[in-house]
């Protein structure tokens, strides 16, 4: 944390889509490491507005734009030293029924980001991605895997050029407690409204990650990061099952699950890293890191090299062979989520 602070005090941060739970996490915890300005970019006036009056420092500006237009967000990104490209389509179902709108955002909208970064000499770039861009079936994974693909190809390009201005890198985390649009403020919400709580699979599984781990990992990504290098916060997981039995005996819920079955896009378990990344992947503890294919821009390296692996050894890391959390666990992590304390507070 104290290099964290260092590398930030002083220095201007743009955070795109800087208004979600992540920008909210982010900028209170850069609010107290003195930075010089905190750029929120995003498109929703109304929550930039509730946002200013949360925070009330001048410390903050708030830049209404869109990552898809590439002039305002490079206009934007004058004298910025870091960027957190958090901007994204990340709700499965609206990018399945609207892929295109997920190609325009989180694919074109990075290149976007990834361009006007270069350009104006930002320092330090990171691109936040998920555990669904691993061995993607739906949309809003298969644009998350080319955010990668386009982050890594530009910090390739970069390398070639000898171009040390910039340093693009990426962090992939699985589901992040109590974020907008994730299953535990949908079970809050039908526990206020006395119903059975919608599980779509019993054994489906999903990583479980803390807000607070998630930026940790982006802050180790910011300070660490090396160009074309994917960090990946380790997580433990539980099925849905276990995860919805937590939340009833928590707030002594008496009515119980359903299951509803799965919905279009979604996978029984999820991966953070692919059988073939692991041939590449370094274990740092509490972080996997997976350097860039050492191909480069060279075509002919790309066609006719290789490498031999013995890939009898290797397995991906998923939600279904992380550790694995049962009801007792599970609620303790939940105890610490402050919008579950807050209800918990609340229903007493």
């Amino acid at each position: 944390m104290t290099n964290s602070r260092n590398k930030i005090q002083g220095r201007t941060i743009l955070i795109t889509g800087g208004t979600g739970s992540f920008g909210h996490t982010v900028t209170r915890l850069l609010l107290s490491f003195k930075p010089k300005q905190i750029i929120i970019f995003s498109r929703d006036e109304n929550k930039q507005y509730h946002m200013r009056n949360e925070f009330d420092t001048s410390l903050l500006r708030f830049v209404i734009g869109d990552v898809r237009d590439y002039q305002r967000v490079e206009s934007t990104m004058k004298g910025v030293d870091y960027v957190f490209h958090a901007a994204a389509l990340k709700h499965v179902p609206s990018c399945e029924f609207f892929p295109l709108e997920a190609v325009k955002t989180n694919i074109l909208g990075t290149e976007n980001v990834i361009q006007a970064a270069i350009k104006n000499k930002v320092k330090n770039l990171v691109v936040l991605s998920t555990d669904k861009a691993v061995y993607p079936i739906n949309a809003m994974g298969i644009s998350k895997a080319m955010m990668e693909k386009i982050m890594i190809a530009a910090s390739q390009n970069l390398l070639a050029h000898k171009n040390n201005n910039t340093i693009l890198c990426g962090v992939r985390y699985g589901n992040v407690l109590y974020t907008r649009g994730s299953v535990l403020p949908f079970f809050i919400k039908q526990i206020k409204e006395n119903k059975k709580l919608s599980v779509t699979n019993v054994d489906m599984t999903r990583f479980l990650l803390p807000l607070d781990q998630a930026v940790d990992l982006v802050l180790y990504a910011l300070v660490n990061g090396k160009n074309g290098h994917m960090y990946i916060r380790k997580s433990p997981a539980t099925t849905l099952s276990i995860l919805a039995e937590a939340v009833c005996e928590l707030f002594d819920f008496q009515k119980g699950t359903k299951e509803v079955g799965v919905r279009a896009g979604e996978k029984i378990h999820e991966t953070l890293i692919s059988t073939e990344e692991f041939v590449r992947a370094q274990d740092k503890g509490n972080y996997y890191i997976i350097p860039p294919e050492t191909q480069e821009l060279d075509y002919s390296s790309y066609y006719s090299g290789g490498k031999k692996e013995n890939s009898e050894s290797l397995e991906s890391f998923t939600s279904a062979n992380t550790d694995q959390l049962d009801v007792n666990q599970t609620k303790k992590i939940l105890r610490q989520v402050p919008e579950i304390k807050k209800e918990l507070a609340l229903m007493k």
